[in-house]
């Protein structure tokens, strides 16, 4: 991997703060800066069970007072669909977990896990009893989609979706019990709950399909569940309404988001984490940033973005007001010490694409070098 190690001896810091590097309380935290770790899925979870060189790895990307959010883990043994990924459904997970939340814990930063189940974002390989996956329909994805062979879901019945929705409350309050300060529902990306909040997966003609009010509710009531277990102060939730990842887009995104964010108000919510699609071409920070903004306006409380941005257009959400918070995916994965780059304007390490989920527990996951100290 190309990498870069640095003197900082021959970096010098701005003499202003920048908007990144400000202090923010989000609910009962208090934050050093506004650069969070975006979730980041890596493959090193042998047997769905996390190991202990995820303790190195998020330990080295944790500072005093940052915010650091945990790759999507499995709610229950339906919710896989890649090799390797953890879950918090077990006992077991559970204590692999502890010692992990305690090593970033150590280092004085805050750890939020996220909770996921990928729906039709699976093979009967990682199923149960080589089951069929389930979804909000019986819709396929193109076949070879993302280089996979998805296999073909089955519509979840109505009778089975309070059984998903406890899925999710038991792993929120498995996540608690690790020691995580908190969870954050994984709403997007094309999983199960975006499943049914897009209208172009979700054809069905029950409670949870038609209106958009319908497709919403088996979100709004994960949100209740999780809530009602482990409190709305350490509950955030991640959505990606402009997102067609997966082939889960919807029709009128914007009318998503805002009815979204609107409903998520009643139930005070730590954070709300919006994904946007990566920034390639000139211009589109802008766009991408005004599109936030009915967002910023509708949610009350802390609003995190992400989706490709770097040291300035982060710099810039912060500065004019359309995010509280960023979050960094792979810049975080490549450089551990990124807040303490973008502090400096030090050059960043080039991320690996080919080594993003080897099962090496250390090629491509806690090998990037640091900042050389003079």
């Amino acid at each position: 991997m190309a990498a870069n190690n640095v003197d900082i001896s021959t970096t010098t810091s701005t003499s202003t703060t920048i908007p990144l590097l400000t202090p923010y309380k989000m609910g009962n935290f208090n934050l050093s800066h506004r650069i969070v770790m975006a979730p980041l899925s890596r493959g090193r979870s042998y047997g769905s069970v996390p190991q202990p060189h995820a303790a190195v790895y998020y330990s080295q990307r944790a500072t005093e007072g940052g915010l650091l959010i945990s790759e999507a883990t499995g709610v229950s043994d339906t919710a896989q669909g890649y090799p390797e990924t953890p879950g918090v459904w077990t006992k077991e997970q559970i204590e692999a977990w502890k010692p992990i939340v305690e090593a970033v814990h150590q280092k004085g930063a805050i750890f939020i896990a996220q909770i996921w189940h990928v729906g039709r974002v699976s093979s009967y390989q990682y199923q149960p009893n080589g089951q069929a996956p389930f979804s909000s329909s019986d819709n396929e994805m193109t076949p070879g989609l993302d280089d996979k062979d998805w296999s073909p879901p089955r519509r979840l019945r109505t009778d089975e979706i309070p059984i998903v929705i406890n899925d999710f409350k038991l792993a929120a309050r498995n996540a608690i019990e690790a020691g995580f300060d908190g969870v954050e529902i994984h709403g997007g990306y094309g999983y199960l709950i975006d499943q049914f909040l897009k209208d172009q997966v979700n054809d069905r003609t029950d409670n949870y399909g038609g209106s958009l009010q319908n497709r919403c509710r088996f979100a709004l009531e994960i949100v209740e569940a999780v809530v009602n277990e482990i409190g709305a102060d350490k509950t955030g939730i991640r959505l990606s309404p402009f997102s067609n990842y997966m082939e889960s887009g919807d029709s009128n995104p914007n009318a998503l988001a805002l009815y979204m964010a609107n409903e998520l108000n009643k139930y005070n919510l730590l954070y709300l984490h919006m994904i946007e699609p990566r920034m390639n071409k000139v211009g589109e920070k802008d766009e991408i940033l005004r599109r936030l903004l009915p967002i910023r306006k509708t949610f009350k409380n802390t609003l995190i973005a992400a989706g490709g941005y770097d040291r300035s257009v982060g710099n810039q959400a912060i500065a004019e007001n359309y995010a509280d918070l960023v979050a960094f995916g792979r810049v975080f994965l490549a450089n551990p010490d990124l807040p303490r780059r973008f502090e400096l304007d030090a050059p960043l390490n080039d991320f690996d694409r080919s080594s993003y989920y080897l099962p090496d527990p250390v090629v491509g996951y806690t090998d990037y070098p640091f900042l050389e100290e003079p």
